[in-house]
């Protein structure tokens, strides 16, 4: 091989490993910059909320009833506009957060459970709903952190 197709193949491969890296790098910082992609299913979170749930809730709530307070959580979610529609590839704008007083979200599960025909026994057992619901959430990278205590 003379010298001169070394120095091309050279300079070709290093010519080629810089736009591969400019590539890979714009494409990395493009993804850190938009939301991830989170798949809600309905039916792993009320499994997973029902295998979470203390075993006095898990004996007094059935699995339907779970699944219509988990639908009730998103509906109140929804209402307070903290279900975005169209989210995917959008850039992250976490400059006002979001802060979910469960409190609140419990009074609303109470009066929204009967509507919805479920038979609270206990208050508690919403409460266990909604942290548990609130736990597979997380799990699934649909929710931010905790907020600090103020």
């Amino acid at each position: 091989m003379a010298p001169i197709t070394i120095v091309f193949a050279v300079i070709a491969a290093v010519l080629v490993f810089a736009i591969a890296a400019g590539v890979v790098g714009r494409e990395a910082h493009r993804l850190d910059a938009v939301a991830p992609r989170v798949v809600y299913e309905i039916d792993n979170a009320v499994q997973f909320v029902a295998d979470n749930l203390p075993a006095g809730t898990q004996a007094r709530l059935t699995i339907d009833e779970v699944r219509a307070l988990l639908l009730g959580h998103l509906n109140w979610m929804s209402e307070k506009d903290l279900m975005p529609i169209d989210v995917v590839d959008k850039v992250q704008n976490i400059s006002t957060p979001v802060v979910a007083d469960d409190v609140t979200l419990a009074a609303f599960l109470l009066r929204e459970a009967s509507t919805r025909g479920v038979n609270v026994l206990d208050d508690v057992d919403i409460v266990y709903v909604v942290e548990t619901h609130n736990k597979y959430l997380a799990a699934i990278g649909a929710v931010g952190p905790e907020a600090d205590a103020i």
